[in-house]
């Protein structure tokens, strides 16, 4: 008898786990956002992001590498990452100094400008210098096409290459008229109150340009400016907090995504995340669960066309790539 209501016991346990999974796969879910213009149609290519502006094709973050990956190589997205300089411009590099790309120290080798990247003390740090001293860099001197050769390093007229550093207006500007549907993926790397600052001075800017409004998605690795985007911003989108996308690709594998209570637009993974053993991220029922959310799904950073190829066929809504000369060749030929 005993036995028999464990067993019993167990049967109903199992019984009401599969009710509860049957149910909340049925239910529709909440959408995290209304309307998303970062989630492509079914059977659609997904959009091509140049990552940095396309740092394989061109020296990154310079509008020389932006125009190309539009007018070029037919890029949808420009994505790049955002720090405040002295006096108070949002400019466009991936790293909070800017000696690995410019020539700030003068005539060196890149291998002695790596030397001085790694060194903390001796970097040129963009919130200690003002726009116009930011300005009077070649950000093309490192750069090195496929033969090796450093083709923007004797560049007098930098402005007019497009090699000096860019700022958020600029880049606007130059594409509001002709690309209005021109989209951007952004990361605050500011923390505190000049990531705070970073939010104003982006909101304010994007007002000037208000086609852009809602084809912007923000991004942060700080708390406290995720959080201050939520509270004073709420009309911008946002990209997933590393958290926060933890948990959606969990309850996503556990088939519970109706108890998630995100609010992000655009869930932003690699293919693969390394936690000791490999988590494979490129899976189908993700993009599913997402969709079913009104949740775009970007994978980023996509540099084989064998990779490429396959994020394709899974129906992923962008793919970010340092290379979109090589993404536009996967899908056009």
């Amino acid at each position: 008898m005993k036995k028999l209501g464990i067993k019993k016991f167990l049967c109903i346990v199992a019984a009401v786990l599969l009710l509860f999974f049957a149910v909340i796969n049925i239910i529709p879910p909440k959408q995290n956002v209304e309307s998303n213009p970062f989630i492509v149609s079914e059977n659609e290519l997904p959009m091509i992001a140049a990552h940095r502006g396309g740092g394989l094709n061109n020296p990154e973050n310079t509008m020389l590498a932006f125009r190309e990956a539009v007018n070029s190589y037919g890029a949808q997205i420009i994505e790049s990452d955002l720090y405040l300089t002295k006096d108070g411009h949002l400019v466009y590099n991936h790293d909070e100094y800017i000696d690995r790309t410019c020539n700030v120290n003068g005539d060196i080798s890149a291998e002695e400008a790596e030397a001085i990247c790694e060194d903390e003390s001796r970097r040129h740090y963009i919130s200690d210098m003002t726009l116009a001293e930011l300005q009077q860099y070649n950000f093309g001197y490192y750069f090195e096409d496929e033969n090796g050769s450093r083709i923007y390093k004797d560049v007098e007229d930098i402005a007019s290459a497009g090699l000096q550093i860019a700022t958020v207006d600029e880049l606007f500007t130059e594409f509001y008229e002709s690309r209005p549907e021109l989209m951007f993926i952004v990361e605050i790397k500011n923390e505190g109150d000049a990531g705070r600052e970073a939010c104003r001075i982006l909101s304010q800017t994007l007002e000037q340009y208000p086609d852009y409004l809602d084809q912007i998605v923000i991004g942060t690795f700080h708390d406290e400016i995720e959080e201050e985007l939520k509270a004073n911003y709420p009309h911008l989108l946002r990209g997933a907090p590393t958290g926060t996308a933890a948990k959606f690709i969990l309850t996503s594998f556990t088939g519970t995504n109706l108890l998630d209570r995100s609010d992000f637009a655009c869930l932003q993974i690699p293919m693969s995340y390394d936690l000791g053993i490999t988590l494979k991220l490129d899976k189908a029922s993700i993009i599913r669960q997402a969709h079913k959310r009104n949740i775009a799904v970007q994978y980023w950073t996509i540099n084989d066309a064998e990779d490429m190829r396959f994020l394709t066929g899974l129906g992923c809504d962008c793919i970010m790539t340092d290379d979109p000369a090589l993404l536009q060749q996967v899908f056009y030929g």
